[in-house]
């Protein structure tokens, strides 16, 4: 606990970055969010992305993003009709006669919208039921409202992180970034508690020790399990993300940046923001006394 300031300093400037990359750069939404037409194909003979972008245009289509796994090619653009997309498959075939109609999806934006906001409810329900129920279990607020804090610090680095990568990279916020994005609190809660929760023992165990001594204790009891559980998550995750198809690399690396995010926030956020509490009440009752 030492390295208060400078984990208070880490996390002041990844928050300071997450803020100005969604405020000036903002996000590239899917077509889940968007509204558009998500077309995954099989062309054997591996044509260039310029030839089917030419494709698009002849159409008077605006081809948006293609991803490419071996053979598969995941195409995103506009809402088409029927005819469009007869015409759109004899161009393909013509181009490639091994050509397979994988999978075909058509969203409308207000999809995308409904889902966005189910998705806050999903996060601020969330968050009052643990605050409450950390809260109840450990018979003190700041021990929950501690944990709910660091919760929205991953959740503000890995949305941040989607907005830089949104920027530099081309990736983009659908629903599997929301599924990531959800997995991601559920983890880092989890870390939390378990140091919490050790805390809460060594403090029946050894009441003279003050929450300093007591949270060093404890980390240096849980770091090693939380390290070790957190890198047989990171190295499958990398795994994807390196060798993964295109459909699922963006997700591992929003899974990925929330692990790596979780673990540090469970030691380097949500403890010294319970300490915060604590010193505070000690300065009031040495006031009182």
């Amino acid at each position: 606990m030492k390295f208060r300031p400078l984990f208070l300093i880490i996390s002041t400037l990844l928050i300071l970055a997450s803020v100005f990359s969604i405020i000036f750069w903002g996000f590239k939404p899917s077509v889940d969010f968007s509204g558009g037409s998500s077309w995954q194909v099989s062309l054997p003979s591996k044509p260039g992305t310029e030839n089917l972008k030419e494709i698009f245009t002849k159409n008077q289509l605006e081809l948006l993003t293609v991803s490419v796994n071996q053979d598969q090619y995941f195409l995103k653009f506009g809402n088409i009709s029927n005819d469009q997309k007869e015409q759109l498959t004899a161009a393909l075939i013509t181009l490639d006669p091994g050509f397979v109609d994988l999978q075909f999806e058509t969203l409308g934006a207000i999809l995308g919208k409904e889902l966005m906001i189910k998705t806050i409810w999903a996060i601020v329900l969330s968050s009052i039921s643990l605050l409450l129920f950390i809260g109840s279990r450990f018979k003190d607020l700041s021990f929950g409202a501690s944990a709910v804090l660091a919760m929205f610090y991953d959740a503000l680095i890995l949305v941040g992180s989607f907005s830089i990568l949104g920027h530099f990279f081309g990736a983009e916020v659908d629903a599997l970034f929301v599924t990531a994005l959800l997995t991601t609190l559920s983890a880092s809660v989890h870390d939390t508690v378990v140091t919490f929760d050790r805390i809460r023992e060594l403090k029946s165990l050894s009441f003279r020790l003050d929450w300093v001594e007591l949270s060093n204790k404890a980390v240096s009891e849980v770091i090693v399990r939380s390290i070790n559980n957190s890198m047989t998550i990171i190295f499958m995750l990398l795994a994807l993300v390196v060798l993964g198809g295109a459909s699922t690399r963006w997700f591992a690396t929003a899974l990925l940046i929330g692990v790596i995010s979780g673990t540090y926030s469970s030691i380097a956020v949500a403890i010294p923001l319970m300490l915060l509490t604590k010193r505070k009440k000690n300065d009031e009752n040495r006031k009182s006394n």
